[in-house]
């Protein structure tokens, strides 16, 4: 299957998964509201480039909007942290590349710890952004970083979940240049 298909697939089913699941199930309170729709991006190939990354990301932020209506805040947030991402991998990755041979993101590819650090910054910038924006009109600041800790903590479990129940068969990259 190609990385096209294989993403578009993906893409639909987080779509899916957040807006008929995870935003349909009673709220446990106030402060914990799940996203896993951005994990998306996050498992985008290396070879993506920024411009497309952007792109992407501002349309799946886009889709999910339109869905929760709520004009550009998901949109915002998925910009940011496709933004973001290729600097993280940079500093997360080996510089030899002999070394790393993996197309995609994975703790297969880049090891437990990187790639829990990866998940855990980009999953706390997408949260406290989004949050942020939200915030604006609200107002307590306590409920602003109680919510962020809530929202990144039970979105960070049901990404580690997922990975842990749903590993991907990794494809390595060619040195056909």
């Amino acid at each position: 299957m190609s990385d096209f298909v294989r993403n578009t697939i993906r893409f639909v089913l987080f779509i899916l998964l957040q807006v008929y699941v995870l935003n349909k199930i009673p709220h446990l309170h106030r402060f914990i509201t799940p996203y896993i729709y951005f994990l998306f991006i996050l498992w985008l190939p290396f070879s993506v480039t920024r411009q497309w990354l952007l792109l992407i990301g501002f349309f799946t932020g886009l889709i999910l909007d339109y869905f929760m209506m709520t004009p550009g805040l998901h949109a915002a947030a998925c910009v940011l942290v496709a933004y973001v991402r290729p600097f993280l991998i940079n500093l997360l990755t080996p510089k030899d590349l002999s070394e790393f041979s993996y197309r995609e993101p994975s703790p297969k590819a880049m090891q437990w710890t990187p790639y829990a650090v990866y998940v855990l910054v980009l999953t706390l910038l997408h949260h406290t952004y989004m949050v942020f924006l939200e915030w604006l009109d609200v107002g307590n600041f306590l409920n602003f970083i109680i919510k962020v800790v809530s929202t990144t903590g039970i979105s960070l479990l049901l990404i580690f979940t997922a990975e842990l129940l749903f590993p991907r068969k990794l494809k390595f990259r060619t040195n056909t240049a």
